[in-house]
């Protein structure tokens, strides 16, 4: 009896394993092609993280269905690709093989391209390309990797947002904060003339930039020439509030191009109705021209976590927050013809980094424990992401197939 228990026990994580890898996307994850809009597209699911998999057969092995499930629909939800660091033999070889892939399938992939010179302030997330002539190169081996496939490139997340300048990693005269806007206007031009591929540009979150302060920065990384821009890439905020905050600068975009000053648009901090009411005065630029915008609604089903007053010198509140979850299914149907998709950019169940929040450390002192490194599996924010989900994951039809 022993003997066949333990066999039964192997038995099952193998089933999920094959499951994570073969089967077919939980129910609600896409809608049927049937059922689709005409604008509506099917969102990629890539392969996931490998810890993903361990750790949702090791639920099973202890008898936790219900999380194991919810690590398994976490995973089957399409997500973006992130490609960063690679030579760009293996990133054009790495991209061909996604982009055939989706296109087997009947998907368009997203594509999160993160490799820019001095990323994220060479802070939890540094590296990236050592020159600008060295990015461009890659720049162009993820375009031929693309080809003539159907993609949509995330590109640079945190390159307008936070540029040297913001971090005090320039000189006087500006030099790297220039060659920032020259590389990411080469890769707008690079990917943007691909038929199929649509090119977002970075706008960090709606908690950050005003508008007004965001819109020249686009403008000089060369939005025009891309499909648009995206919002709260790897962030929390809610849903209400990227939407406006992309509603506002796709208005302060065109507004500018036909001779406005960024610096009259309304921002987010304005009363709605005074937004719309400036919006509808002084736009001329028809909703059909302006720039399009997709959000990351991955972890921002709770919306941002707030510190307790006064506990911490940095909270990091955009670091491994506690209490968040899930949020809205990626979906091209947005109902907002301005609004592409929301889309999971960030990989619901990677870290955020090592979060110390203005402590010595080494332990996260809202969690009380080390937090995996930038990009590493983090079992119990997972957990935390797919309990609290909101709206709650589809898991029913996992559970028959987990048990």
């Amino acid at each position: 009896m022993r003997r066949r228990t333990a066999v039964r026990a192997l038995a099952l994580p193998l089933a999920l394993a094959a499951a994570l890898l073969t089967g077919p996307p939980p129910a609600g994850a896409e809608a049927p092609v049937s059922s689709r809009g005409p604008h509506e597209s099917r969102l990629y699911i890539p392969k996931g993280n490998p810890d993903a998999y361990r750790q949702a057969a090791g639920l099973l092995r202890d008898g936790r269905y219900a999380d194991a499930a919810g690590i398994l629909a976490m995973v089957r939800t399409p997500q973006a690709v992130w490609f960063g660091d690679q030579p760009p033999a293996e990133v054009e070889r790495q991209t061909r093989t996604v982009v055939r892939d989706a296109a087997r399938k009947g998907a368009v992939p997203v594509l999160a391209l993160y490799n820019v010179p001095g990323r994220d302030c060479s802070n939890y997330s540094g590296g990236g390309a050592s020159t600008t002539a060295e990015y461009q190169e890659w720049v162009d081996a993820v375009a031929r990797g693309i080809g003539g496939h159907a993609a949509m490139v995330v590109l640079e997340p945190d390159s307008l947002a936070l540029l040297p300048a913001d971090c005090g990693q320039d000189d006087a005269q500006g030099t790297r904060t220039a060659a920032r806007y020259t590389e990411v206007r080469y890769a707008v031009d690079t990917l943007g003339r691909l038929a199929r591929t649509r090119v977002y540009l970075d706008t960090g979150h709606p908690g950050w930039h005003t508008v007004g302060s965001l819109v020249p920065r686009l403008v000089r990384a060369g939005v025009g020439g891309a499909t648009g821009f995206f919002t709260n890439a790897s962030n929390y905020r809610t849903e209400a509030d990227s939407h406006w905050y992309g509603t506002l600068i796709s208005a302060c975009v065109g507004y500018v191009e036909d001779g406005g000053a960024a610096a009259d648009c309304p921002d987010q901090y304005w009363p709605r109705a005074d937004a719309e009411g400036w919006i509808a005065e002084h736009v001329t630029t028809p909703a059909s021209r302006r720039k399009h915008f997709v959000t990351d609604t991955s972890r921002n089903g709770l919306g941002p976590w707030t510190a307790p007053p006064g506990k911490y010198t940095d909270a990091q509140d955009w670091c491994n927050p506690p209490g968040r979850g899930l949020g809205d299914r990626p979906t091209t149907a947005t109902g907002d013809p301005l609004y592409d998709a929301k889309l999971w950019i960030k990989i619901p169940g990677e870290s955020d980094g090592l979060c110390l929040r203005g402590t010595a450390g080494p332990r996260d002192p809202e969690r009380g424990t080390v937090d995996p490194a930038a990009g590493d599996w983090f079992p119990e924010q997972a957990l935390e992401l797919v309990r609290l989900a909101q709206p709650p994951l589809p898991t029913k039809g996992l559970l028959a197939t987990v048990r």
